[in-house]
């Protein structure tokens, strides 16, 4: 009976030969690829911690940060302050200087008494500086600081059809009107008031905010 064969068996089942199962190791191939595997779970978990970290020491400012920002990219115009033109000032407190620029004699004189029944607060009239005598082809001009590019100029200019605006490095809020050689009359009250409403309703056009579209935000 061979050593190998189990007891009470009687030699009926023997085992036979020079070979046996044997159980072998791991191959060298087999656990590199469980070390790494295993390597990229500890970054994975060392960079998570490290985000955690950095969120409790910031309060959390960093996501924050991005959340608004998206929420900026993705919204509209809708939220967004109007921008409004300052408001055109009333006659009277518009100060002229009536300049004539011309070689016809008296025409200061009777614009500045028109425009006073305008309602605006006449200071000079005189004759026009020589940088302008005979210098202005056009109806006339209005001229003024640049805080007045936007309000008192335009205010002027609508009494003058044709009247060119500028403005120049003076102090101070008084506008100057220098007749020029065109010049015959000034506009009809009635053609002023209507070219100052459609300045007014333009105005309050271009001061609404882009459509909600975002293409022109």
């Amino acid at each position: 009976m061979s050593m190998l064969t189990p007891p009470g068996m009687g030699g009926k089942y023997r085992i036979t030969g020079d070979k046996y199962p044997r159980m072998r190791r791991p191959s060298g191939r087999r656990r590199l690829v469980l070390a790494a595997v295993a390597a990229l779970a500890a970054v994975g978990l060392i960079g998570w911690g490290t985000l955690q970290l950095i969120d409790v020491f910031t309060g959390g400012e960093a996501s924050a940060a991005g959340t608004a920002t998206g929420a900026a990219k993705a919204g509209d115009c809708a939220g967004r302050p109007e921008k409004k033109a300052p408001p055109l000032p009333e006659p009277r407190r518009i100060t002229v200087n009536v300049l004539n620029a011309t070689p016809r004699g008296g025409l200061a004189k009777e614009t500045a008494d028109e425009l006073k029944k305008r309602g605006f607060t006449i200071d000079k009239v005189a004759n026009a500086p020589k940088a302008y005598d005979k210098k202005v082809r056009g109806p006339g001009m209005v001229l003024g600081p640049r805080s007045a590019a936007d309000t008192a100029l335009p205010v002027l200019a609508a009494q003058l059809a044709g009247a060119e605006q500028r403005t120049d490095a003076r102090k101070g809020t008084t506008v100057d009107l220098i007749i020029g050689n065109q010049f015959k009359a000034l506009a009809g009250q009635r053609d002023a008031a209507r070219t100052l409403a459609a300045l007014a309703t333009s105005r309050t056009a271009s001061a609404k905010p882009s459509s909600a579209d975002g293409k022109h935000c």
